[in-house]
């Protein structure tokens, strides 16, 4: 499959609407139109941190997505990149999309000076982690979280 990759545009919202419904879906969030709304003003503002690249086919049909901004690494003086999600439409997997979004996402760090690219994701994202295994290292950390 002849795969594009490319930032996010006004005019893909629709698309990038459909499938961030599926990626919540996929993770079992409940998500409403104001929060699509909020994120989507956010990749749309320039003065945001929050970044989206997006992947078409041949046909110029957004098949998936992924949002990713800098983050500071204190003890190693240095900004880093966390990819925070990354979504392809169920029917394009094994396509090539998601290795695509995520070397984009590589090539933005590398171009911007950042030291890591680093994401996280489900343990049980068996399909997910067989692609991320292939790309990057698995590292020993262990998350927490505090819902406030």
């Amino acid at each position: 499959m002849t795969l594009k990759t490319r930032p996010l545009a006004p005019t893909d919202r629709p698309e990038w609407e459909r499938l961030f419904a599926g990626y919540a879906e996929f993770y079992k969030v409940d998500q409403t139109p104001d929060m699509r709304e909020t994120v989507f003003g956010w990749l749309m503002d320039d003065t945001h941190s929050s970044n989206c690249i997006v992947a078409e086919d041949a046909q110029g049909t957004v098949i998936g997505f992924t949002h990713f901004r800098p983050f500071v690494s204190q003890l190693r003086a240095m900004t880093n990149c966390f990819l925070d999600d990354l979504f392809v439409d169920p029917a394009a997997r094994g396509s090539g999309a998601a290795q695509a979004l995520i070397g984009a996402v590589k090539t933005v760090a590398q171009d911007k000076g950042w030291g890591t690219v680093r994401w996280i994701t489900a343990e049980d994202n068996y399909r997910g982690r067989a692609v991320y295994d292939k790309l990057a290292t698995r590292t020993p950390w262990v998350t927490y979280d505090i819902k406030l």
